[in-house]
């Protein structure tokens, strides 16, 4: 094995820089998506909704829902869906706290508050055996983030939810098309709710999407923040028909029609492009099958599961596999090599103040306490499994298209830094780093 790159040995992925970034470049946008854009700047019909309408109802039916409402990002569509499930004063919303801070922060604004339930350790997605211990009388929904594109288990969490009569929020913002046990994520709880930024897999450029069975959410959802649809010919839930005209939320929620345009083009073109991602992502791991020290983010395909367009794509690293070297040591080495990782995933958010301490609303103590009917941060000591999430974890490139030769270059990167640990040990400063952060896209918010 060579020297490593890092101590003065040669880099493994010696591809020009031009055929890297046309390996990972996202998204792609074609004449066809070019052309729609322009035809609606062309027309002045930016603040419409017809191509939106028409979004909707592709949507919809790629889905296999009755029913869909743009938003301009992400963000709005999670806190329509929070209103559409009627999270209100003193009401708790449960959501992991290893996700980006749209999966709950909005829930202050409806009055309510946010529980924090403890992940999986495999999948990283809300563990169902932690949502007893978080349920009160107040608790009105899940919020179920589908992490790094791996599908939660829905089985287990929709028994209890059925168990206490609460409504499950699929965020399906990491894993728009992904199955779940042959099911569409998104299809199996009560509503979904998405962003489909630039950054995302499903890449529209900035908005966001609401997708649901039920006719009642759909009119609530609606009613929050589109105005000028929620008259009653649209709205056919009664107890809002005599507030049509204005925004229940007080927000417009309107997408802009430039990303509807977008999103249709997209929308024809998603299934191909991530079956694509996917053939390249799990050749890359299979390639690093039994290598010590790394272990892949992925579910087995042969249960009907997928991971969608595989957004930001994760490795868990194997510490003890490796006489203790760090994961921020590690990915030292693999950057060394050419390959362009980071150590750790999303900070968890109940170790921000802002859910711990800040009293945002001005209610003399943290609003999250102030909107509860109990302290509900001392549930925040349950969560072990997130809050070693970070020391676990490391990016790995995220493959557009499959390309053996190329994507061989950067396994056999892990392979060598793998087999070389040894030699990394004595340069390791742990305590010195600090993995994880509350957003990743180009150092900007992502939903």
């Amino acid at each position: 094995m060579e020297k490593l790159a890092i101590l003065g040995g040669p880099k493994t992925v010696t591809a020009s820089p031009e055929d890297v970034t046309e390996l990972l470049r996202w998204p792609i946008i074609t004449k066809e998506a070019e052309d729609d854009a322009l035809a609606v700047l062309r027309a002045g019909s930016m603040s419409d909704t017809d191509i939106t309408c028409q979004f909707e109802n592709e949507f919809a039916a790629w889905q296999g829902l009755r029913h869909a409402i743009g938003y301009c990002n992400g963000t709005m569509a999670l806190q329509a869906a929070m209103f559409a499930c009627g999270l209100g004063s003193g009401d708790e919303l449960i959501c992991p706290s290893l996700t980006y801070w749209a999966s709950a922060a909005q829930v202050f604004s409806l009055g309510g508050t946010v529980v924090f339930a403890d992940v999986e350790p495999r999948s990283l997605c809300i563990d169902p055996e932690a949502l007893e211990r978080c349920i009160s009388p107040r608790t009105k929904a899940i919020m179920v983030v589908h992490y790094m594109s791996h599908p939660a288990d829905m089985d287990a969490i929709m028994a209890v939810a059925r168990k206490h009569g609460l409504l499950v929020i699929e965020d399906v913002s990491h894993a728009q098309g992904g199955l779940y046990k042959g099911r569409k994520l998104g299809t199996i709880g009560h509503v979904a709710a998405m962003s489909l930024m630039s950054g995302k897999s499903f890449a529209i450029g900035e908005g966001g999407i609401l997708a649901t069975d039920d006719r009642t959410l759909y009119d609530r959802a609606i009613a929050f923040a589109h105005y000028e649809r929620n008259k009653p010919d649209i709205i056919q839930t009664a107890e809002l028909l005599p507030y049509t005209g204005l925004p229940l939320g007080g927000v417009k929620g309107r997408m802009h029609q430039v990303s509807a345009a977008v999103g249709r083009s997209q929308l024809r073109l998603y299934d191909s492009r991530t079956a694509e991602i996917r053939k390249a992502m799990n050749y890359f791991w299979d390639l690093l099958k039994d290598v010590p020290g790394v272990r892949a983010h992925r579910v087995d395909e042969a249960s009907g599961s997928n991971m969608a367009g595989w957004y930001r794509p994760l490795g868990f690293y194997e510490q003890q596999e490796a006489a203790g070297l760090s994961v921020y040591r590690f990915c030292e080495a693999l950057n060394a090599e050419g390959v362009g990782v980071g150590p750790g995933c999303n900070t968890p958010l109940h170790t921000h103040p802002m859910f711990s301490e800040m009293d945002i609303y001005r209610h003399g103590k943290p609003t999250r306490v102030a909107l509860a009917s109990r302290d509900v941060r001392e549930l925040d000591k349950y969560l072990p499994e997130t809050e070693r999430a970070n020391a676990r974890c490391y990016s790995v490139p995220w493959f557009k298209h499959y390309q053996p030769e190329l994507i061989q270059q950067f396994a056999q990167a892990f392979i060598k830094v793998s087999l070389n640990y040894d030699a990394l040990l004595a340069g390791d400063l742990p305590q010195a780093r600090q993995a994880g952060r509350w957003y990743f896209y180009k150092g900007k918010n992502e939903k």
